[in-house]
């Protein structure tokens, strides 16, 4: 039985959209594939409302966040974390030689336009990291607050970790002062695991030409430079399956409207927020939890893992809690394709089971 899953990625994925990904080959140095590439960048320039470049990568989302911090940081990085997957940019800086430091807050809160504020005042850093949605914990950085801070500070690339949210909230990346906006196929976006994605500003590109040891296949600026001189064509062989999909899948998204799949996505928040607050409680301050995943602190000692085994015989799937909350919480993905309806039969089959 294929398990419907409401976990934070991958995501369920449309037949349509699946079936894209059997269009037969085309060669990768041809005319088409050069318009299927910026056809993809032309939508993912309206999703992330954004006049910068677009760069495409055969890898998932760490591809480009390891990208991002090896080719741009000239002096040092400061790595913003509000959980686990904000601690992989400073690893990924660590493992590339990259001069960083890790900047955490208490599991459940975000950081504060406040706090990046006082790092960058000391003058130390010209790179910072932000995660945009934290899946570990189920926070949503305000980063429009953030961006109006990072403002101050001309030199500073901002790269943006927008995987677990781009598509399912309104991310303004030019707006907002984001130089590198990364995010991957497998969740809100509603497509399979396989391809990330980031927007690159001018300064970021130019930060990167001070940079001697940028690595080879995830070097954004040879990236930069060789589609704008073959016409959104790179330098290693891309998966033109996911292209396909991913163009077909923007098409939908633009379709539905991007106010109206925000919107859509909010609803689905606001209701497993409220259920969630009626049976257990969050993990993540309200005030900043995220739109495209709940994390439900386990107030009544479940057995999580029964609950999911329970849930798998009648067609769905959560997820645990992630590292240090494994057991101690579990979380409900409402995001990509996903609709109120479906939340709220997921919701049912957990009342029953549990007896609530």
């Amino acid at each position: 039985m294929h398990k419907k899953l409401f976990i934070p990625g991958p995501v369920e994925v449309k037949e349509d959209v699946l079936q894209k990904m059997a269009t037969p080959m085309i060669g990768h140095r041809t005319k088409e594939a050069s318009k299927l590439q910026r056809d993809i960048s032309e939508k993912v320039m309206k999703l992330f409302y954004t006049e910068n470049q677009v760069l495409l990568s055969t890898s998932s989302g760490t591809g480009l966040m390891e990208a991002a911090i090896r080719s741009c940081t000239r002096k040092k990085a400061a790595v913003f974390a509000v959980g686990n997957f904000g601690k992989r940019w400073h690893q990924m800086a660590v493992a590339n030689g990259v001069d960083a430091d890790l900047f955490e807050v208490e599991w459940g809160k975000p950081t504060t336009a406040k706090q990046v504020d006082e790092v960058l005042k000391t003058g130390e850093y010209d790179l910072i990291t932000v995660t945009h949605n934290e899946t570990s914990t189920g926070i949503m950085n305000p980063v429009d607050e953030i961006g109006e801070v990072v403002k101050k500070y001309p030199d500073v690339v901002f790269c943006l970790d927008t995987v677990s949210s781009a598509a399912g909230a309104k991310i303004e990346v030019d707006k907002w002062g984001v130089d590198i906006c990364i995010t991957s196929t497998q969740k809100a976006l509603g497509l399979p695991p396989g391809l990330a994605i980031c927007t690159i500003s001018k300064k970021a590109i130019e930060a990167a030409k001070e940079v001697e040891n940028r690595g080879f296949y995830l070097d954004l600026l040879r990236l930069y430079e060789y589609i704008e001189k073959k016409d959104h064509q790179y330098p290693s062989t891309p998966s033109i399956p996911h292209m396909y999909a991913l163009d077909y899948q923007l098409d939908r998204i633009l379709e539905e409207g991007l106010e109206n799949r925000f919107e859509r996505h909010q609803e689905m928040a606001d209701y497993v927020r409220a259920w969630a607050k009626e049976h257990f409680e969050l993990i993540a301050d309200e005030d900043y939890a995220s739109n495209t995943l709940t994390n439900i602190k386990n107030t009544k000692d479940i057995d999580i893992k029964e609950l999911n085994r329970k849930l798998g015989m009648r067609g769905f799937m959560v997820s645990n809690g992630y590292g240090k909350l494994k057991g101690k919480a579990f979380r409900i993905a409402h995001m990509a394709d996903t609709t109120l309806p479906e939340i709220k039969e997921l919701l049912r089959n957990i009342e029953d089971i549990l007896g609530l």
